[in-house]
């Protein structure tokens, strides 16, 4: 047995997509101070898409590293004072309630300090998320942003809009109606 010619040709619609399409949001909320890429752009896994501007942030991080400091500054002076008390307690010199008032005191400025520390860490990623990036190699589909137009992560109950649409194209998809 052989195979023959097809007797008839059936015509089908079909529909190619990307095997990885995906919208690119904003982690913050701020100014779009510039992009880097348009529709039709190749862009690689990594490669800096577009710079926000979110000048509150920046300020609050500065605010808290100077609270930090402060409250370094009070752990310092906590540990000097619970270690005075404690040495001159071994001569009688102080009371056990005062000196464990001073350790109990340097315990809580040193939970301060790691919550201060945290709060630093936790707007510095804040930072880091003004700029965007792609998440893997692909071509720019759309871009729904352009340079000054305000950016909302959705993280306060706003609505979030993706700022460009991109798709992975070196695998793709293709969908046929059959009927």
């Amino acid at each position: 047995p052989k195979i023959g010619a097809p007797a008839e040709e059936i015509l089908l619609p079909g529909n190619i997509q990307a095997f990885v399409d995906a919208p690119i949001y904003a982690r913050t909320n701020g100014y779009l101070k510039h992009w880097y890429f348009d529709i039709g752009a190749h862009v690689k896994k990594g490669a800096l898409l577009a710079d926000i501007e979110s000048p509150e942030i920046d300020q609050q991080l500065v605010q808290s590293q100077a609270d930090l400091e402060t409250a370094k500054a009070n752990v310092h002076l906590s540990s000097i004072t619970a270690n005075r008390l404690t040495g001159l307690l071994k001569a009688d010199a102080v009371s056990q309630q005062d000196t464990d008032n001073a350790v109990s005191d340097l315990a809580a400025k040193t939970t301060i300090v790691k919550s201060a520390q945290a709060n630093v860490d936790r707007l510095k990623q804040l930072v880091d998320f003004e700029k965007v990036y792609a998440p893997f190699d692909g071509v720019i589909t759309a871009r729904n942003t352009d340079i000054g137009q305000l950016i909302d992560s959705g993280a306060a109950g706003g609505q979030a809009r993706s700022l460009f649409q991109l798709a992975a194209v070196k695998k793709l998809r293709v969908f046929i109606d059959v009927p």
